[in-house]
Protein backbone atom coordinates (compact mmCIF):
# COMPACT_ATOMS: atom_id res chain seq x y z
CA UNK A 1 0.00 0.00 0.00
CA UNK A 2 3.09 2.38 1.03
CA UNK A 3 4.18 1.92 -2.66
CA UNK A 4 0.63 2.77 -4.20
CA UNK A 5 0.96 6.00 -2.41
CA UNK A 6 4.44 6.55 -3.20
CA UNK A 7 3.47 6.47 -6.72
CA UNK A 8 0.44 7.98 -6.35
CA UNK A 9 1.41 11.15 -4.41
CA UNK A 10 3.44 12.97 -7.03
CA UNK A 11 1.19 11.86 -9.77
CA UNK A 12 -1.68 13.77 -7.79
CA UNK A 13 0.87 17.17 -7.25
CA UNK A 14 1.79 16.85 -11.01
CA UNK A 15 -2.23 17.01 -11.94
CA UNK A 16 -2.92 19.16 -9.19
CA UNK A 17 -0.74 22.32 -10.28
CA UNK A 18 -0.60 21.22 -14.01
CA UNK A 19 -4.06 21.46 -14.21
CA UNK A 20 -4.59 24.58 -12.52
CA UNK A 21 -2.66 26.38 -14.70
CA UNK A 22 -4.11 24.86 -17.90
CA UNK A 23 -7.31 25.50 -16.30
CA UNK A 24 -6.32 29.29 -16.15
CA UNK A 25 -4.83 29.04 -19.40
CA UNK A 26 -7.77 27.73 -21.28
CA UNK A 27 -10.32 30.16 -19.22
CA UNK A 28 -8.22 32.92 -21.57
CA UNK A 29 -7.85 30.86 -24.59
CA UNK A 30 -12.05 31.07 -24.08
CA UNK A 31 -12.05 34.60 -23.33
CA UNK A 32 -9.96 35.66 -26.23
CA UNK A 33 -11.83 33.41 -28.28
CA UNK A 34 -15.07 34.86 -27.54
CA UNK A 35 -13.69 38.05 -28.18
CA UNK A 36 -12.25 36.85 -31.56
CA UNK A 37 -15.47 35.66 -32.59
CA UNK A 38 -17.49 38.79 -31.80
CA UNK A 39 -15.33 41.38 -33.42
CA UNK A 40 -15.43 39.04 -36.58
CA UNK A 41 -19.33 39.26 -36.12
CA UNK A 42 -18.88 42.70 -35.90
CA UNK A 43 -16.51 43.48 -38.44
CA UNK A 44 -19.02 41.55 -40.67
CA UNK A 45 -22.44 43.05 -40.39
CA UNK A 46 -21.32 46.66 -39.30
CA UNK A 47 -18.09 47.25 -41.68
CA UNK A 48 -18.92 44.25 -44.05
CA UNK A 49 -15.07 43.07 -44.04
CA UNK A 50 -13.62 40.60 -40.86
CA UNK A 51 -10.74 40.39 -40.48
CA UNK A 52 -9.49 37.53 -42.41
CA UNK A 53 -7.49 35.53 -39.22
CA UNK A 54 -10.20 35.67 -36.71
CA UNK A 55 -11.80 32.29 -37.73
CA UNK A 56 -8.24 30.41 -37.81
CA UNK A 57 -7.68 31.97 -34.44
CA UNK A 58 -10.51 31.16 -32.59
CA UNK A 59 -10.01 27.74 -34.09
CA UNK A 60 -6.87 27.92 -32.82
CA UNK A 61 -7.98 29.07 -29.26
CA UNK A 62 -10.71 26.36 -28.83
CA UNK A 63 -8.36 23.25 -30.00
CA UNK A 64 -5.95 24.27 -27.11
CA UNK A 65 -8.98 25.04 -24.62
CA UNK A 66 -10.35 21.71 -25.02
CA UNK A 67 -6.48 20.17 -24.91
CA UNK A 68 -6.01 21.94 -21.63
CA UNK A 69 -9.37 22.08 -19.79
CA UNK A 70 -10.96 18.06 -20.72
CA UNK A 71 -7.90 16.58 -18.56
CA UNK A 72 -9.02 18.12 -15.54
CA UNK A 73 -12.84 17.69 -16.44
CA UNK A 74 -11.59 13.74 -16.88
CA UNK A 75 -10.46 13.90 -13.36
CA UNK A 76 -13.06 15.43 -11.68
CA UNK A 77 -16.19 13.40 -13.24
CA UNK A 78 -16.91 16.54 -15.11
CA UNK A 79 -17.35 14.03 -17.95
CA UNK A 80 -21.35 12.68 -18.87
CA UNK A 81 -21.53 8.95 -17.71
CA UNK A 82 -23.40 6.14 -17.41
CA UNK A 83 -23.11 4.95 -14.01
CA UNK A 84 -26.17 2.88 -13.05
CA UNK A 85 -24.45 -0.33 -13.15
CA UNK A 86 -21.79 0.86 -10.98
CA UNK A 87 -23.74 1.97 -8.70
CA UNK A 88 -26.39 -1.03 -8.82
CA UNK A 89 -23.30 -3.14 -8.43
CA UNK A 90 -21.37 -3.99 -4.73
CA UNK A 91 -18.31 -2.28 -3.69
CA UNK A 92 -15.83 -5.11 -4.65
CA UNK A 93 -17.60 -5.31 -8.32
CA UNK A 94 -17.97 -1.66 -8.54
CA UNK A 95 -14.18 -1.06 -8.04
CA UNK A 96 -13.60 -3.73 -10.79
CA UNK A 97 -15.85 -2.49 -13.30
CA UNK A 98 -14.35 0.99 -12.96
CA UNK A 99 -10.62 -0.57 -12.57
CA UNK A 100 -11.62 -2.67 -16.09
CA UNK A 101 -13.09 0.80 -17.93
CA UNK A 102 -9.68 2.62 -16.56
CA UNK A 103 -7.60 0.22 -18.49
CA UNK A 104 -9.74 0.17 -21.63
CA UNK A 105 -9.37 4.23 -21.43
CA UNK A 106 -5.71 3.93 -21.23
CA UNK A 107 -5.27 1.43 -24.48
CA UNK A 108 -6.96 3.88 -26.53
CA UNK A 109 -5.18 7.36 -24.58
CA UNK A 110 -1.95 5.56 -25.22
CA UNK A 111 -3.05 4.82 -28.85
CA UNK A 112 -4.47 8.47 -29.22
CA UNK A 113 -1.27 10.48 -27.94
CA UNK A 114 1.06 8.61 -30.54
CA UNK A 115 -1.82 9.88 -33.32
CA UNK A 116 -1.82 13.27 -31.70
CA UNK A 117 2.01 12.78 -32.19
CA UNK A 118 1.93 11.88 -35.79
CA UNK A 119 -0.33 14.76 -36.11
CA UNK A 120 2.39 17.08 -34.88
CA UNK A 121 5.22 15.20 -37.16
CA UNK A 122 2.90 14.70 -40.45
CA UNK A 123 3.57 16.92 -43.63
CA UNK A 124 0.75 18.94 -42.45
CA UNK A 125 1.70 19.21 -39.21
CA UNK A 126 5.00 21.11 -40.80
CA UNK A 127 3.21 23.48 -42.70
CA UNK A 128 2.07 26.98 -42.07
CA UNK A 129 -1.56 28.70 -41.13
CA UNK A 130 -2.92 30.81 -44.59
CA UNK A 131 -3.90 33.63 -42.17
CA UNK A 132 -2.19 33.46 -38.37
CA UNK A 133 0.62 35.16 -37.93
CA UNK A 134 2.72 36.75 -35.00
CA UNK A 135 2.72 39.90 -35.46
CA UNK A 136 6.57 40.61 -34.76
CA UNK A 137 6.22 43.66 -37.43
CA UNK A 138 4.97 45.96 -35.25
CA UNK A 139 7.86 46.27 -33.52
CA UNK A 140 10.64 45.87 -36.15
CA UNK A 141 10.80 42.39 -36.60
CA UNK A 142 9.29 40.28 -39.21
CA UNK A 143 5.93 38.46 -39.25
CA UNK A 144 5.95 34.90 -38.46
CA UNK A 145 3.17 32.69 -39.64
CA UNK A 146 2.07 30.12 -37.29
CA UNK A 147 2.92 26.60 -38.18
CA UNK A 148 -0.16 23.80 -37.99
CA UNK A 149 1.95 21.71 -35.68
CA UNK A 150 1.28 24.14 -33.06
CA UNK A 151 -2.73 23.73 -33.41
CA UNK A 152 -1.79 19.80 -33.49
CA UNK A 153 0.14 20.21 -30.41
CA UNK A 154 -3.32 20.80 -28.55
CA UNK A 155 -4.09 17.21 -29.24
CA UNK A 156 -0.96 15.33 -28.20
CA UNK A 157 -0.55 17.93 -25.13
CA UNK A 158 -4.37 16.87 -23.98
CA UNK A 159 -4.03 13.32 -24.48
CA UNK A 160 -0.74 13.05 -22.86
CA UNK A 161 -2.44 14.98 -19.54
CA UNK A 162 -5.19 13.12 -20.14
CA UNK A 163 -3.38 9.95 -20.14
CA UNK A 164 -1.49 11.22 -16.55
CA UNK A 165 -4.83 11.52 -15.17
CA UNK A 166 -6.07 8.21 -16.10
CA UNK A 167 -3.10 6.21 -14.36
CA UNK A 168 -3.84 8.50 -11.03
CA UNK A 169 -7.51 7.43 -11.60
CA UNK A 170 -6.14 3.51 -11.86
CA UNK A 171 -3.90 4.01 -8.77
CA UNK A 172 -7.04 5.52 -6.93
CA UNK A 173 -9.01 2.06 -7.61
CA UNK A 174 -6.54 -0.01 -6.89
CA UNK A 175 -5.66 1.65 -3.60
CA UNK A 176 -9.41 1.30 -3.01
CA UNK A 177 -10.23 -2.12 -3.98
CA UNK A 178 -6.91 -2.93 -1.21
CA UNK A 179 -8.97 -0.78 1.25
CA UNK A 180 -7.12 2.66 1.09
CA UNK A 181 -9.81 4.60 0.46
CA UNK A 182 -10.09 6.25 3.59
CA UNK A 183 -6.69 7.49 3.13
CA UNK A 184 -7.35 8.96 -0.47
CA UNK A 185 -8.09 13.10 -0.79
CA UNK A 186 -11.13 13.52 -2.49
CA UNK A 187 -10.32 14.92 -6.05
CA UNK A 188 -13.54 17.19 -6.44
CA UNK A 189 -13.26 20.86 -6.51
CA UNK A 190 -16.00 22.97 -5.48
CA UNK A 191 -15.61 25.43 -8.46
CA UNK A 192 -15.85 22.52 -10.93
CA UNK A 193 -19.37 21.09 -12.10
CA UNK A 194 -19.77 17.69 -12.22
CA UNK A 195 -21.71 15.27 -14.76
CA UNK A 196 -24.01 13.77 -12.53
Amino acid sequence: MALLFGLLRPLQLFNDVVLRIGRAIAIAALALMVCLILGQVFFRYVLNDAPNWTEEGARFLMLWMTGLIAPMAYRQGGFVAIDMLERALGRLLSVLLTLTLLTIALIVLVYCVQLGWSNVDSLTGRGRSASLRVPLDLFGGEAIRFRNSWAYASLFVGFVLLTIVNIELMLRQIITLLGGEDRLQPLSDPNVARAD
